[in-house]
């Protein structure tokens, strides 16, 4: 298989116009076309092994690693969350409360596992339901409708690393997994 063989500057400049319109999902530096065009303009040509003629083409220069993916969990986390196998750190359970009542309990609860040091709390909401917009207030799986806007609102956001369905140990459909970042 041949390596790539690179962008002329045309084909560059054409994708950097295409590339500017385009909002990215994780955002990262930009890299100008003139910085791209300088590293691979100032690489020293790699001399060609004994016995091969030198190729016309310029070495490709390979494309700088993406940052990684913040909200994500590497796969070990994946699989532990998805077999079960996981331990809960902390429990906390919504199921029974009133839409306020549970607001001010999740809270106070994400606050107290964050400061025992938890990685992972276990929030059981109760099953979701379909339920119209208009019906969220009164009808059953309120809460479960209500949480992630609930956390995503809150101060603990940034330190939610990600926010799973529970295996069916943990109580399946009725739960989730909050997924905490390291304590700095």
């Amino acid at each position: 298989m041949k390596p790539p063989r690179g962008l002329t500057a045309e084909e560059a400049a054409a994708w950097a116009q295409v590339a500017s319109t385009v909002k990215p999902l994780v955002p990262r530096k930009p890299v100008s076309v003139d910085a791209a065009t300088a590293v691979t303009a100032a690489a020293p040509a790699a001399s060609p092994p004994a016995g091969r003629p030198a190729s016309r083409r310029p070495t490709p220069v390979p494309p700088p690693a993406p940052p990684a993916p913040s909200g994500r969990l590497d796969a070990t986390w994946d699989r532990k969350l998805a077999r079960g196998t996981l331990s809960p750190d902390y429990t906390l359970d919504l199921h029974g409360h009133t839409l306020d009542s549970a607001h001010g309990r999740l809270i106070d609860g994400v606050a107290q596992a964050r400061a025992m040091g938890a990685r992972v709390v276990l929030l059981i909401t109760g099953k979701p339901r379909p339920v119209e917009a208009a019906d969220r207030g009164v009808r059953r799986g309120a809460i479960r409708a209500k949480v992630l806007d609930w956390l995503a609102a809150s101060s603990h956001a940034p330190a939610i690393a990600s926010i799973r369905g529970a295996h069916i140990r943990h109580g399946g459909e009725g739960a989730l997994y909050l997924v905490l970042k390291k304590g700095r």
